[in-house]
């Protein structure tokens, strides 16, 4: 039997890097019913308690009722951890395990490892916005102005949250650093982002902090999208969101390239 002449490959490892994405969303799926059962509940109890809070007060702003206002904000709250729990995660877990080596070892670009790491806390994100999203909309009156500009910060959304999670998992040695990271960065960003409060109701220097949050025009693109309302220009968030998104994307690569913290 003639021996199996070894793979070429090419300037792009396109099977190597779908191997390496294939294993975090299998990871990821392997403990779907907690991952996603976990998040889907936390969100409805989450916009169940500010919708009784707000008692007699039926609308967060003219025309659109609390469960209204808050919903996107839970939904894209839940994207943005789910990316940066998962990007983290990956990166973490290998890196304590020891089985990061495996990686290195691999023959993998740097920028394909750093694919490889980041596609799939972004595809997790949005299958565990989707759940929230399907699991809140009883709660919600959405009229769905513009579905297309939700999924489009949908999308920035968890980028740059799974980035930011990527260099905390390079960052980390141990469980700790990721909990400080995430105690100390993802839970004051996420109720400082104007998911729960209009934000004409903050004084001007609290408007302007909350308005240097990506997470906020994040949420704030989303609610136009579903509900038709904003409180910021639409493009400039989205340009801050990509503007965001590039230079974590050129350190993470950088840090991968430079092997920090994963080489011995």
């Amino acid at each position: 039997m003639p021996r199996p002449a070894p793979r070429r490959i090419g300037s792009v490892n396109g099977l190597g890097c779908w191997t390496l994405c294939r294993r975090g969303l299998l990871r990821f799926w392997r403990w779907s019913w907690s991952s996603l059962g976990g998040i889907c509940v936390s969100s409805v109890l989450l916009l169940a308690v500010f919708t009784l809070a707000a008692g007699s007060q039926s609308e967060m702003v003219p025309g659109i009722s609390v469960g209204t206002f808050v919903g996107p904000g839970v939904l894209f709250f839940a994207i943005a951890y789910t990316a940066f729990e998962s990007g983290a995660v990956l990166i973490l877990e290998d890196k304590i395990e020891g089985t990061i080596a495996e990686v290195l070892m691999a023959p993998l670009a740097p920028l394909e490892v750093t694919v490889g790491f980041m596609l799939p806390p972004v595809v997790n994100a949005l299958a565990a916005g989707l759940a929230v999203f399907l699991v809140t909309l009883p709660f919600t009156d959405y009229v769905f102005a513009d579905p297309a500009t939700t999924l489009a910060f949908a999308v920035l959304d968890a980028l740059v949250f799974a980035l930011a999670g990527g260099l905390v998992g390079l960052w980390a040695d141990k469980w700790e650093h990721y909990g400080a990271a995430e105690a100390f960065l993802m839970l004051p960003l996420g109720f400082l982002s104007g998911s729960f409060f209009d934000l004409a109701s903050l004084p001007e220097p609290a408007r302007a902090l909350v308005q240097i949050n990506p997470l906020f025009h994040a949420v704030n693109g989303g609610r136009s999208g579903l509900t038709g309302f904003s409180e910021s220009s639409l493009a400039l968030g989205a340009a801050f969101l990509v503007c965001l998104a590039v230079p974590l994307a050129l350190l993470l690569w950088r840090l991968v390239f430079s092997g920090y913290k994963v080489r011995a």
